[in-house]
């Protein structure tokens, strides 16, 4: 007797809650009718963390495969275009010392790898101005399409910021109104267990008692199922990365006509970094610290002096940050996604990206019946696990790169003994050859590929040995690529328009639907 899997239930909302329920509904609409479900439970007293998401180029397929339309993503969500992020002071601290991480590739990638090429050079242009218009587009404000590019398509990629305050309800009214997604406002008192340790039920205030075959727990940092309920522990990662406060703070525009960022600014400081989001109606702004470090009485005076005038009296909400991720996230018919999954800071926007890929692979490895859920949660936890593994692994490269001497957080970020080995290994091969195919890039969908590594290696001023000679059989088609990236660039910077410009004219005619 076989026991199948067609109550999937749930807990919490937000972005992990709606946009799991999105992609699981979206994947399985013609199953509905035979009794398949989505229920999402959410407290009506417990707010989102939410405070301005940044976010990757795959939430473009994501809200595309669940049939949102961009337009009213514009419309609805103060929603602006992500093109990369620009790290200032991180390598030496001096006023000009700044790169880019964008997000097109570098030109030609998938034929040829430019960075020795760009290192035998050496004529003093940005490893990403050399291979990718994108780091000018930026510093001109431009936007990644123009008003006549149809929804989600890119003449640059790009990716989205977001109001997440406004970003789960938009979700919300998509998933209940076109995917049929059940929402249940109610406070979860009781989590009851089958006799073989399985979650049963939950049980709310306002709802009664509501069973399910498979439970999500998107209850934030909480982790009520995962956690409380089935005792799953958590790994930390402080002993890697160190910051563990935030303090965020919102700022207006000076007016409505104010230029917008198309980019993250995530700013260096003597203990951590300053995130500066641009949107339409507002900048999204904080300070990423290590407590240890600096209290949080000097981390507030480092933000305000950030800001200047404008921030001289706004509200700061502190926000704590507990760095790592839950030893198991699929624990018999329980898997934890988002917060209750875990958190690292927030310094290249994989918060959201890691909700879309374990949502995306629930959906896709839906068991069809309780006899098969081991197999496909083992599955599920060594990949998810292979990810935040990558994850703590790029973002500690930020750290281990900069020369930074002014301050014991970042002498105490070079130490080893703070280094995870696998990234340990991969300087020691980079200083020889540099990122590319031939890497441990070997999953499909890599958070962070071959070409993230390039642009903060070499944006930080790391080196990899060269042999010219290595390099005479490919030297005339290097050179013929970055020619053509000069020449896409300046095609680029004539042919899109303001950022502003362009989200202003979506929110008033809307983008050509797919």
């Amino acid at each position: 007797m076989t026991h199948p899997v067609r109550k999937i239930v749930i807990v919490g909302g937000g972005t992990a809650g709606w946009l799991t329920a999105g992609v699981i509904a979206a994947k399985h609409r013609s199953r509905m009718p035979a009794g398949f479900s989505v229920t999402l439970v959410e407290s009506p007293n417990v707010p989102i963390i939410g405070v301005g998401e940044g976010t990757w180029p795959t939430l473009r397929t994501t809200l595309a495969r669940i049939g949102v339309s961009e337009t009213e993503l514009f419309r609805q969500c103060d929603a602006a275009f992500k093109q990369g992020a620009r790290f200032a002071r991180w390598t030496t601290g001096a006023p000009d010392d700044g790169y880019y991480h964008p997000l097109m590739l570098p030109q030609g990638f998938h034929q040829l790898n430019l960075v020795p090429h760009w290192l035998a050079e050496g004529d003093g242009r940005s490893f990403c101005d050399a291979v990718c218009p994108q780091g000018r587009l930026c510093d001109d404000g431009l936007a990644p399409k123009t008003i006549t590019t149809p929804e989600y398509d890119a003449v640059a990629n790009y990716a989205y910021h977001l109001d997440a305050g406004k970003f789960a309800p938009f979700l919300q009214r998509h998933c209940c109104e076109t995917l049929g997604v059940r929402h249940v406002l109610a406070d979860v008192r009781q989590v009851t267990l089958a006799e073989n340790g399985d979650i049963r039920s939950i049980v709310t205030e306002q709802a009664g008692e509501i069973e399910g075959d498979l439970f999500v727990d998107c209850t934030g940092f909480k982790a009520l199922l995962i956690g409380e309920t089935l005792g799953v522990g958590f790994k930390d990662c402080s002993d890697v990365l160190f910051c563990d406060t935030a303090l965020a703070v919102q700022v207006p525009h000076e007016s409505d006509t104010s230029p917008i960022a198309s980019h993250t600014i995530s700013t260096a400081q003597s203990a951590g970094w300053i995130w500066d989001i641009g949107l339409p109606s507002r900048r999204g702004t904080g300070h990423v610290y290590s407590s240890r470090h600096i209290s949080d009485d000097e981390a507030e005076r480092e933000l305000r002096a950030y800001l200047g005038p404008a921030g001289k009296d706004l509200p700061v909400r502190k926000i704590p940050i507990r760095s790592g991720y839950r030893e198991t996230f699929w624990k018999r018919n329980c898997v934890a996604v988002g917060l209750a999954a875990g958190f690292l800071e927030p310094l290249e926007s994989s918060a959201i990206v890691l909700i879309e890929l374990s949502a995306k692979l629930i959906a896709e490895q839906m068991p069809v019946c309780r006899e098969v859920m081991d197999v496909i949660a083992s599955r599920f936890n060594a990949t998810t696990h292979y990810r935040w593994g990558r994850i703590i692994d790029f973002l500690k490269l930020h750290y281990v790169l900069s020369q930074r001497e002014d301050s014991a957080f970042w002498r105490d970020n070079r130490l080893p003994e703070t280094v995870p080995e696998r990234l340990q290994d991969l300087l020691t091969l980079w200083r020889y050859q540099s990122p590319w195919f031939h890497d441990e890039f070997d999953r499909v969908e890599e958070v962070f590929p071959p070409a993230s590594y390039q642009y903060v290696l070499y944006g930080m001023g790391f080196r990899t040995e060269v042999e010219p000679e290595a390099l005479a059989d490919e030297a005339r088609i290097a050179e013929r690529t970055m020619r053509e990236n000069i020449i896409q660039t300046e095609r680029l910077r004539e042919g899109l328009p303001s950022h502003r410009t362009l989200i202003r004219k979506i929110v008033e005619h809307g983008l050509q639907p797919v």
